[in-house]
């Protein structure tokens, strides 16, 4: 998510009546700890109304018929957990390949981490900077698929490798043909669903400005929650 670094501020001075930049500072580890807390948080309590977790207090997890009652959903429950989705292994992880020794350091820069999601804002790219702010913007849109990463193992299974490598050394991952196919019909969005949304000054009417001003990166994953079924913490 690509977010304004401050706050615009309309100009009451006639006669230009230009919006006025007010530059936030970056934000803390305590701060991005605190609000990935509220996400995670949110994100539980969604998950526990559409009866997708089990268990009790701090012992929650994802439920194994998450999403069963209706087939989009329920690949894209298997891909979200790196479970099989079809054939005679349907519910079991995918395999993996660990090549590399496991890393048990913290991540690079500051970013907060609450039971195993994390939320990750050290990027940002002044008003000047235009290369790096579309560098950013084209981080944010690329494809989720990428097809130099992509290829056939001896075994015959389709074998992606992982841009950033797991903390336990992963960085290859195997799936059967037709369960990778499964995978890529989970990246269908819904009917009618926009992939790129606009908030605020990012409207019509304001964007010049905008384009104008620093901007900064937030990163949220639940990733470590969901692959290896942590605990979701209540706050």
């Amino acid at each position: 998510m690509l977010w304004l670094d401050g706050v615009y501020q309309e100009d009451i001075e006639q006669p230009q009546r230009k919006p006025r930049l007010h530059r936030a500072r970056a934000p803390t580890s305590a701060q991005l700890t605190h609000l990935a807390g509220k996400i995670a948080h949110r994100v539980c309590r969604h998950l526990a109304r559409q009866g997708w977790l089990e268990g009790e207090d701090e012992s929650v997890f994802l439920s194994d018929r998450a999403g069963c009652e209706d087939g989009l959903d329920a690949l894209q429950m298997s891909s979200i957990t790196y479970r099989i989705a079809t054939g005679a292994q349907a519910g079991r992880k995918v395999t993996t390949l660990q090549t590399i020794p496991a890393d048990n350091g913290s991540p690079e820069g500051d970013a907060g981490k609450v039971g195993g999601f994390s939320l990750h804002a050290g990027v940002a790219a002044e008003a000047h900077e235009g290369q790096k702010l579309e560098r950013l913007c084209r981080y944010i849109a690329r494809p989720a698929i990428s097809e130099k990463r992509l290829s056939i193992s001896p075994q015959g299974k389709v074998r992606y490798q992982l841009k950033t490598p797991w903390k336990n050394g992963t960085t290859h991952v195997d799936f059967e043909p037709v369960d990778f196919i499964a995978k890529l019909a989970a990246l269908v969005p819904p009917p009618r669903a926009h992939l790129t949304r606009f908030h605020g000054v990012f409207t019509t009417g304001i964007l010049p400005f905008a384009l104008r001003a620093s901007l900064r990166l937030f990163k949220f994953a639940p990733g470590e929650f969901v692959r290896q079924t942590r605990s979701c913490v209540h706050s």
